[in-house]
């Protein structure tokens, strides 16, 4: 009986540290099961990337077993003036605030609040009679319509299933339809409602039937419209008061404060020629400086900035099972459910997607070194993410890119934190 006592104290121990895990920075990278020499080759080619013109900077980020065994910066923030690149910069991550949005709406899930099968027009009334896009004239814009199969539901949402496209980067019949009903990314939006823009959205034709495709959307805009409806926040605040506060997150916003205005990165592009040049006034479908002006209308697709460190907290929460240094958000099966494949045999190239998250299948694990299960997405500014539970492993990888003919760095960058390992 003692022993088996000891046994179940010593697994009891073992769990909670793990559920406890907090982000550290390494005494010893060797401990980590990481090579000192072959992390080095990160810093050899990132400085090579920025000498080659290919980026200005980045900030790259590597965490196992909840120690920092990687976290540097590389370039400038400005290349004009060769102001360096600093590590706790403040990245726009676009999309990349599409997963805090998924975790808030599974908390909100946890507390009874919805079933993931349910309608959206049980909650949006609007969404109630849907149609599907069937036939659209490019000169006018005008369109046909068909009977939606079935109404779209909170997993087709999470799932990128509903059949609702993207405005201003999706096909050119979604740009086109809701550019004329002023449905818009959401990044730089002043003279709107969140409500009343995705009240607008649910009359709009979906652009195929419910749950037939996996096509990126404005789903999570939907599902940020729904985070304020169930919990009476705005979602500005419930991300502050249930998620980053709660995970010591300080650095990631919706509005980034006048005196973190200096800490916000440049944003850079390529031109015609293909050279590096720095954004500044009208870009994005808005001000490049969206991040410090002020509004009310938060998008829960692509609306926040934050920090390399800061994300990876959220991601070790994640990683955790939905804990983090003592504040559970999240409970393991929850979280089992988000990075298991909710699409079935729908394609996403190699890989799946679950609610939030694309996770890494058979095939995708045969192109690139993530285990199967790992979970990632990023943001279209040029942020990206790993994680991969079975290494423990976080990885987090910002550049600050409108366009670039150099996009597989960061999977670059993945290919380089793995080849690190050395255990």
């Amino acid at each position: 009986m003692k022993v088996c006592s000891l046994f179940f104290m010593m697994a009891m121990v073992a769990a909670f540290s793990l559920n406890a895990q907090k982000i550290e920075q390494a005494v010893n990278v060797a401990t980590t099961g990481f090579s000192a020499d072959r992390l080095k080759r990160i810093d050899d080619r990132m400085n090579e990337w920025v000498k080659k013109g290919w980026l200005n900077g980045a900030v790259g980020l590597i965490v196992r077993n909840g120690k920092v065994v990687y976290y540097k910066p590389a370039g400038y923030n400005d290349i004009s003036t060769k102001a360096p690149l600093q590590k706790d910069a403040i990245f726009r991550i676009a999309s990349q605030t599409k997963a805090i949005a998924s975790v808030a709406v599974m908390m909100l899930y946890e507390e009874g609040k919805f079933l993931l099968d349910d309608p959206i027009s049980a909650y949006i009334p609007s969404f109630a009679n849907e149609t599907v896009l069937d036939k659209f004239n490019e000169k006018d814009s005008t369109y046909t319509t068909v009977a939606a199969k079935r109404q779209a539901t909170i997993r087709d949402l999470l799932t990128h299933t509903s059949g609702l496209g993207y405005a201003q980067i999706g096909s050119k019949e979604a740009n086109a339809i809701y550019a004329k009903n002023n449905i818009t990314a959401g990044l730089d939006v002043h003279d709107d409602k969140l409500s009343d823009a995705i009240n607008r959205l649910g009359a709009l034709p979906l652009m195929h039937q419910p749950g037939e495709k996996w096509t990126y959307g404005l789903n999570v805009d939907v599902l940020g419209d729904l985070v304020e409806i169930w919990s009476g926040m705005t979602l500005d605040e419930f991300f502050r008061t249930r998620i980053f506060e709660p995970l010591g997150m300080a650095d990631t916003y919706f509005n980034v404060p006048a005196n973190k205005a200096n800490r916000l990165v440049n944003m850079y592009s390529e031109d015609s020629l293909g050279v590096l040049q720095k954004l500044t006034g009208a870009a994005l479908g808005g001000n490049v400086n969206y991040p410090l002006r002020k509004k009310s209308y938060f998008s829960g697709g692509s609306g926040l900035s934050s920090t390399a460190y800061d994300y990876a907290v959220f991601l070790q929460m994640m990683l955790n099972g939905g804990t983090y240094n003592g504040k559970r958000l999240l409970s393991r099966n929850t979280v089992r459910m988000m990075t298991t494949n909710q699409i079935g045999d729908l394609g996403l190239g190699n890989d799946k997607f679950g609610l939030g998250f694309a996770v890494v299948s058979e095939k995708g694990s045969a192109a690139y070194p993530s285990q199967v299960g790992t979970y990632s997405w990023g943001g279209a500014f040029k942020t990206s993410y790993w994680v991969d539970p079975k290494e423990k492993m976080v990885i987090v990888f910002y550049r600050q890119l409108l366009n670039t003919s150099h996009g597989d760095l960061s999977d670059k960058f993945r290919v380089l934190a793995y080849q690190a390992l050395n255990d």
